[in-house]
């Protein structure tokens, strides 16, 4: 898996996700798949032609099955910060929910940035023969507006 159980330890401390999950592993592992599942559908492209416009297309799968120290630790962090709040929404023990949710919600966001392409992320891309250069968007358009008339 992208994340282990234990690797929560830099956003929860370990009592807190015990007394929370009454020591079941299986809801951390839920939490983590889902949190994993959260992320990837940011990274991963789709058929729209958005898609098209010149922005880095990461291959997602490579990048959610990296192990040890090839794994991007910015992203991990993020998807911890996810993961985390799927597991608090069973309980409020000893933590801070509007701390939690505000982690949740600058991770959505920096993944909304990611997938618009306004910041990149050294992450294996799609090799160039996977994308459909026959119906590609250019990254930018030109013309001129319809003539205003007072009338």
């Amino acid at each position: 898996m992208f994340i282990e159980i234990e690797e929560l330890k830099t956003v929860v401390y370990a009592y807190q996700v015990e007394q929370i999950t009454e020591a079941d592993d299986d809801i951390i592992v839920m939490a983590l798949t889902a949190a994993i599942d959260e992320a990837k559908s940011y990274i991963k492209g789709n058929n729209k032609r958005e898609w098209k416009d010149g922005r880095p297309l990461y291959d997602a799968n490579a990048v959610f099955n990296a192990t040890g120290t090839s794994r991007n630790g910015l992203l991990m962090e993020m998807v911890k910060n996810i993961a985390i709040w799927y597991v608090i929404r069973l309980c409020n023990v000893d933590m801070m929910f509007e701390h939690v949710k505000d982690r949740y919600d600058r991770a959505i966001s920096w993944l909304k940035q990611l997938n618009r392409g306004e910041i990149t992320l050294d992450l294996p891309l799609l090799p160039v023969t996977t994308i459909d250069e026959t119906n590609a968007v250019q990254p930018f358009r030109y013309g001129s507006r319809a003539k205003f008339n007072h009338e």
